[in-house]
């Protein structure tokens, strides 16, 4: 019922090789935050890293990433920063090329164990960690780093904990989903439909019905024009067994142009027979099923059928269950169609889709038979009426009544001259 669509991680090209290393000199970052944060010291690569850098940057340039990543490799050093930040280098290289996603992560996460890269490129690369894990489906990874990046950077940032919320979704951790997405959702600049979609399937995959309606309910609020959401609120009110709320719900997605689906009319159809309104489920049927919106179908002739029944339109009931019955040569739909026939007093009518149902093989033929006696009594042919009150005293469901029929057939008869 709940479709979530999360567009594809973008990791890199926020965090692009071009703008990360400029030059040699690093500034500390402006993102740090924490009111007790100490700025550290700005450190730079020594002259020998430095230089192989730059060379390696020269050939990123000319796109010969492979060829920045030979130089880099032969980096040997024993000094941490240069260590740390040859390290984020080659990863941001690998990070680029798709297939090495899993490589780029290595060095990455060497590069911010040491701690010793300067502020602004330790938060970049966790957050970039961060992202990749994503990428990778490694959630349970990418929920840890972006905590990481959180704690360093005392940054509230809706799209991070958006992430979070999705990861965990990924995971199934339904429970644990709330407290980032409602982070998120209080922080971002303006809503964001994927968060409010995670803080509902979190609700609903542990059956919390009652909080599920009222995400559904903001959700409507704050998207109007997303039809996908007026139905969905529908359906929740319906597992609520909010039947009122539910058919408004529906009838204001109808009058939108919102109902596009055979499944979304049959719901309001359904609606109007629970709310004890067949005309209108009646009619509503049967108008999209001139359109081709809703197959016309044995079941759904069927149920359109019978929905006439409710709504006291036995001539029209009539119609559908005998187009039911031509597609099918079910005996209970013909005798359904007779018996439609016979309440709108259209007694050789009904006989004739009777008989048919005899000769497919009905398995109520007592039933049968009194109503076959019962239309031909009213249509004044007592000899057949009679004919078949003998058939139905044969069934032992119908038997007594059958037999208290008889007498008044032969009185008729009598009284009209007429011999059985």
């Amino acid at each position: 019922m709940i479709k979530i669509h999360f567009k594809k991680l973008c990791v890199v090209s926020a965090l692009s090789v071009a703008t990360l290393i400029p030059s040699l000199a690093f500034a500390q970052g402006a993102p740090i935050v924490c009111p007790d944060y100490k700025k550290g010291t700005t450190n730079i690569p020594s002259e020998r890293t430095g230089k192989k850098v730059s060379k390696a940057l020269d050939e990123y340039n000319l796109d010969k990433v492979d060829e920045a990543l030979t130089i880099l490799y032969e980096i040997d050093t024993s000094n941490e920063f240069d260590r740390a930040f040859t390290d984020r280098f080659i990863g941001n290289l690998l990070a680029t090329q798709p297939k090495n996603a899993g490589k780029a992560l290595e060095y990455l996460n060497k590069s911010v164990k040491v701690k010793k890269l300067n502020d602004l490129e330790q938060a970049g690369t966790l957050r970039l960690i961060a992202d990749l894990n994503m990428q990778e489906k490694k959630y349970a990874d990418a929920v840890v780093k972006y905590k990481e990046w959180i704690n360093f950077t005392c940054k509230e940032d809706a799209d991070v904990y958006l992430r979070i919320a999705t990861a965990l979704y990924e995971e199934q951790k339904w429970a644990e989903i709330i407290e980032p997405i409602n982070k998120s959702i209080k922080l971002a600049d303006k809503p964001n439909k994927n968060a409010y979609a995670l803080k509902l399937t979190s609700y609903y995959n542990r059956k919390m019905y009652k909080e599920t309606v009222q995400v559904a309910e903001d959700t409507v609020t704050i998207f109007p024009d997303n039809k996908s959401n007026w139905t969905q609120l529908g359906y929740f009110y319906m597992l609520v067994e909010d039947y009122k709320k539910a058919l408004s719900t529906f009838e204001i997605a109808l009058d939108q142009g919102y109902l596009t689906k055979e499944a979304e009319i049959k719901a309001l159809m359904q609606l109007y027979s629970t709310n004890n309104i067949p005309y209108k489920a009646a009619t509503l049927f049967e108008k999209y099923m001139k359109t081709g919106l809703v197959k016309k179908e044995e079941k759904n002739l069927s149920t359109l059928a019978s929905t006439w029944n409710q709504a006291k339109e036995p001539k029209k009931a009539a119609i559908y269950y005998g187009q039911a019955a031509a597609m099918s040569s079910d005996p209970a739909l013909y005798y359904k169609q007779g018996e439609s026939l016979y309440l709108s007093e259209q007694y050789k009518d009904a006989l004739v889709a009777l008989q048919k149902a005899v000769d497919a093989g009905a398995e109520n033929l007592g039933r049968v038979h009194m109503l076959m006696m019962e239309a031909n009594f009213y249509s004044g042919d007592f000899r057949k009426a009679y004919v078949h009150v003998q058939e139905a005293k044969k069934d032992g469901a119908t038997a007594r009544s059958a037999r208290s029929w008889e007498p008044y057939i032969k009185e008729k008869a009598k009284n009209r001259g007429i011999s059985l």
